[in-house]
């Protein structure tokens, strides 16, 4: 009970009435100076971009370094999806040119390894005579013909196994 009477006493309406007009004085004093502070920043950014808003300009500028991180990370993926497609893709390469025979010359006959990053692939084999010309295939798996292959043919899968390209 002391404390509704001493609540309804005319010195705590006073005193709350004086801490009012200090508290409404405090909050005027504080928007004066964040309203100084403000046009500081204001000037202060301006000064910095020559006459321009600075702010509004280092938003662009972010808002396109974000564009660019994306647009980064696409080719990124693209990349790697490429790189794993290169894999199986021809890298390598080995010919061999040779005379299948005697009676005939400039050596027209052809031993040629196409092979991938792994050394897998095919070796092709052209056989010219005075009569036909034929070509034959062997499939080569880690740089060796899963089919018994001949002197110029393992010649050529040589040459196409040392020519990294990486």
């Amino acid at each position: 009970m002391n404390i509704l009477k001493l609540l309804e006493s005319d010195t705590v309406v006073l005193l709350l009435v004086l801490l009012l007009f200090v508290l409404l004085g405090l909050v005027i004093y504080l928007m004066i100076k964040t309203s100084k502070i403000n046009k500081k920043y204001e000037t202060f950014i301006k000064k910095i971009g020559n006459g321009k808003n600075i702010e509004q300009d280092l938003k662009k500028y972010m808002e396109r370094v974000e564009k660019v991180t994306k647009q980064n990370s696409e080719i990124a993926r693209a990349c790697d999806i490429l790189d794993e497609n290169l894999k199986v893709c021809i890298q390598k390469t080995g010919i061999v040119r040779y005379n299948a025979f005697k009676d005939t010359g400039s050596e027209l006959s052809f031993a040629l390894a196409l092979l991938d990053r792994e050394n897998n692939g095919v070796v092709l084999n052209g056989i010219y005579s005075r009569d036909t010309s034929n070509i034959y295939a062997k499939p080569v798996k880690n740089g060796k013909s899963t089919y018994k292959a001949s002197q110029e043919e393992e010649e050529a899968i040589a040459i196409a196994v040392k020519n990294e390209k990486q």
